[in-house]
């Protein structure tokens, strides 16, 4: 997507706080002094066989972009695609899901649009609000910065194994239940504790999306496999060669801007570059608040989160992976 944007018109309005240039989350536009809007738009085919889950995966993962801006979510819409061969049921089913989470973001739904399609698709598009001084893009990771990942990594190797009927019910139920936890908290920690940047781990994996915060900062970055947080399982699927070909894809886009140490395994790099569905936020926070954010998700996060690595000056990398 990103090689196609570059050919679109710049932008140039004082009043677009965040445009395309940085490969940002959401885009935001000042209102006045003290209001800027955050706008955003995602969907995506089902990645579970439960609609209502299914339904709650892609509102929270469309719902995320606003959080990792630092704004909330205020008014969202359905974008819907259905087969009208299909029961309409499981469709009032997915929209039942988007709707409970919507309203758990304290968000309102408003309205929005179905076209009849072959595959389902089902996402939002959501408006936020943010004060303007109080953006956090992925633009501005400094070095000496300390990055803390909010959700485990494995959705797509999860939902590889998934589609060949590998997982226990257990198993489906945890990676759902991960996948549909919204990032507000997660959200709200950072700002409560000063984040400098911030972006939301999704389609591109950890590794893409970390490579585009480094680029649009200007920065490098230092990430240790060993203290990645994986979902149970992550690992011995990675192992067994069960990787979406969204890694693969993945890889190809960042492989010259990384470079891994001889020591970090095949699997943990498949992990490293997994598209991730719903995941997490990856923050760059001042390394003297990141005491306090730790104890906080402690006491208020229910997913694995970990401090995985730092912001360093501009090298001739922009990822090493020890």
């Amino acid at each position: 997507m990103a090689q196609v944007l570059c050919h679109l018109p710049k932008i140039h309005d004082p009043k677009l706080l965040v445009g395309l240039e940085t490969s940002d989350d959401a885009a935001v536009y000042k209102l006045d002094d003290e209001t800027a809007l955050v706008q955003t738009l995602d969907f995506f085919t089902p990645i579970v066989d439960d609609p209502y889950m299914y339904g709650q995966i892609a509102a929270a993962n469309s719902l995320s972009d606003v959080y990792a801006m630092g704004g909330q979510p205020l008014l969202a819409m359905n974008i819907a695609c259905f087969p009208n061969c299909f029961s309409q049921e499981v469709l009032t089913e997915i929209l039942k899901g988007g709707a409970e989470k919507i309203r758990e973001a304290g968000a309102l739904l408003v309205g929005g649009h179905t076209v009849e399609d072959n595959e389902p698709k089902y996402g939002l598009s959501v408006t936020g609000i943010v004060h303007p001084d109080k953006v956090i893009s992925n633009a501005m990771a400094k070095p000496g910065d300390q990055l803390i990942l909010t959700k485990p990594l494995g959705m797509g190797i999860l939902n590889t194994a998934l589609k060949a009927d590998l997982l226990s019910k257990s198993q489906i139920e945890k990676v759902m239940m991960i996948m549909a936890t919204l990032n507000n908290v997660a959200a709200d920690g950072m700002k409560k504790f000063g984040a400098s940047a911030c972006t939301d781990i999704t389609g591109f994996g950890l590794l893409g999306h970390a490579y585009e915060m480094a680029k649009a900062s200007k920065v490098s970055m230092k990430i240790d496999h060993r203290i990645i947080p994986t979902i149970d399982n992550a690992v011995e699927y990675g192992k067994m060669g069960l990787v979406p070909a969204g890694a693969y894809a993945n890889r190809k886009y960042v492989a010259e801007h990384v470079r891994f140490d001889d020591k970090v395994p095949q699997h943990m790099q498949d992990i490293l570059f997994d598209p991730q569905t719903s995941g997490g936020l990856l923050i760059s926070l001042p390394k003297d608040q990141v005491d306090s954010l730790l104890n906080y998700y402690r006491r208020h996060l229910s997913v694995d989160f970990a401090v995985i690595g730092e912001v360093m000056e501009k090298d001739e990398a922009s990822i090493y992976v020890l």
